[in-house]
């Protein structure tokens, strides 16, 4: 139910038994179907744009009768555990037990067999935790109760792909003389992006407290291990590329630098022999005076040829290696 700044006066925020509010809102909203019949929510609205600088926008609320805060003791003690937590499913569990304060509670309600304890739960669960609500069952005293006999009220949101969680209310109704009861819910692990874990992923992800109510508490924080995939792959890729690039490069700028030496000896030696006989004969001349037998140089077609030859085989196999990461690394 909307209220519009028409009906929302300031003698009506007087007129509220609990506080007061020292700035009118804009509008009020109020809770027209609750999970809880004894009491509503309202929200108000405040326009911000109405206010500035020389009139700023301060909101107190005022209390009309003192303030005494106090925890009581819930009758039922509630925790949270995981079961059959394997790689791909699992299942959570909330487990209610009684305290010491329900001995009293059934001292005043002895006979009474419509006394019924009434207990509400509101879990928040993250999108990549796939929830089957449909799984829910319940368990009183070790014993599988039908699902009407104890949910009274249920709201479920689904969760969405990495927008917004997924969100259950129940309202349950447990005998009084109830000594434990439990809940499960299957659920599925969904698979997260290599960006979107977190450093210490192996750690396990945190599945929020449950909150039950009237008398609030909180439950404990569960730790999911969801399936974490090799950090160190993209590390070893990079090195192996890195690694298959210096190799095809530096045997590419070896290749051709050789050529280069050779061709230069090939020129060197057309040279000497365009110069004449001269130095064929110092060359046997010199041989000779240290003793070792004179070899005649090489013809230019015979080493231009085998040149040729030893540099067509690198390149093969310089290309071979290329054509072999490309089709592996595809």
């Amino acid at each position: 139910m909307i209220t519009g700044p028409d009906h929302v006066g300031s003698g009506g925020l007087k007129d509220n038994p609990g506080f007061e509010l020292s700035v009118r809102p804009y509008k009020m909203f109020k809770e027209a179907y609750s999970l809880h019949r004894k009491s509503s929510s309202v929200l108000y609205e405040y326009s911000i744009e109405r206010y500035s600088v020389f009139e700023p926008f301060d909101l107190g609320l005022t209390w009309k009768f003192p303030v005494v805060w106090s925890c009581p003791r819930a009758p039922l003690h509630s925790s949270t555990f995981l079961m059959v937590s394997g790689n791909q499913r699992g299942t959570i569990a909330i487990s209610f037990i009684s305290t010491d304060l329900e001995e009293g509670f059934l001292s005043a309600n002895i006979g009474e067999e419509s006394c019924k304890l009434q207990a509400n739960i509101f879990q928040v669960v993250p999108w990549y935790i796939k929830v089957y609500y449909h799984t829910l069952r319940v368990f009183v005293d070790g014993q599988p109760q039908a699902i009407t006999n104890v949910v009274e009220k249920m709201h479920v949101s689904p969760s969405e792909d990495k927008v917004s969680p997924g969100v259950m209310v129940l309202v349950l109704k447990f005998p009084c003389a109830v000594k434990s009861a439990a809940l499960t819910i299957e659920f599925d692990k969904g698979f997260l992006h290599i960006n979107e874990y977190p450093p210490d992923a192996n750690q396990g992800f945190d599945i929020p407290s449950v909150e039950k109510s009237p008398v609030l508490s909180y439950t404990e924080v569960l730790l999911v291990p969801l399936t974490t995939p090799d950090f160190s792959m993209p590390y070893n890729v990079i090195t192996i590329t890195c690694t298959v690039f210096a190799l095809y490069f530096g045997s590419l700028l070896n290749v051709l630098r050789r050529r280069v030496g050779e061709e230069e000896r090939i020129l060197k030696n057309r040279a000497s022999k365009k110069a004449g006989r001269l130095p064929q004969l110092l060359s046997q001349l010199s041989a000779k005076l240290r003793g070792k037998e004179w070899e005649p140089p090489q013809s230019p077609s015979t080493s231009s040829s085998f040149i040729s030859s030893k540099l067509i085989l690198e390149v093969l196999i310089v290309a071979g290696v290329a054509v072999f990461w490309q089709y592996y690394s595809e």
